[in-house]
């Protein structure tokens, strides 16, 4: 998920959490609670984003809960459920080498070995065996992200990802 090239949504918030103003995070970062390593975050409410320092933040249970500046009551908590929390692309560590967020793939054009133009990367899926790429072109093909076996190639600048994928009829 991106809002643009410059911010990668990591979160959303999912629920309040007692009456200090709290809230829940589902976090989408590896480990989940590495999104308490980033503040500012980026908050979307009504198709606006704006900046809110995090004041704490911890797991609980198996869910992250985080205190935002200027959020101190149950009702003001409550105005960002639902609310995509991103960050600065900045804020992340370099990807290493033959390494990528699934933000850099997202909108990559999809062709096989043999030149056939399979559509767009739509967004990916996290199954547990291996991430899967939804592309949407003339139809939505499900592919296996999985380095040369299956994506033979990426080239960022080019905007391309190259996969030994034969498309059924």
């Amino acid at each position: 998920m991106t809002t643009d090239r410059e911010h990668v949504v990591v979160g959303r918030v999912s629920g309040i959490y007692g009456v200090k103003g709290w809230v829940k995070v589902f976090s989408y970062t590896e480990p989940r609670e590495n999104i308490l390593k980033y503040s500012p975050w980026m908050v979307c409410r009504g198709g606006q984003w704006r900046p809110l320092a995090l004041k704490m933040g911890r797991r609980q249970g198996s869910g992250i809960i985080a205190h935002l500046e200027g959020y101190d009551d149950r009702d003001q908590a409550r105005a960002l459920m639902g609310a995509d929390i991103a960050v600065r692309r900045d804020q992340l560590a370099d990807a290493g080498p033959g390494e990528y967020y699934w933000v850099d793939l997202i909108g990559l054009r999809v062709k096989t070995l043999q030149g056939e133009d399979l559509g767009r990367v739509d967004h990916l899926l996290e199954t547990g065996a291996n991430d899967v790429l939804v592309v949407r072109g003339k139809e939505e093909i499900l592919i296996p992200y999985v380095r040369d076996d299956v994506v033979t190639g990426i080239d960022l600048e080019a905007g391309v990802m190259t996969v030994d994928w034969e498309v059924s009829e």
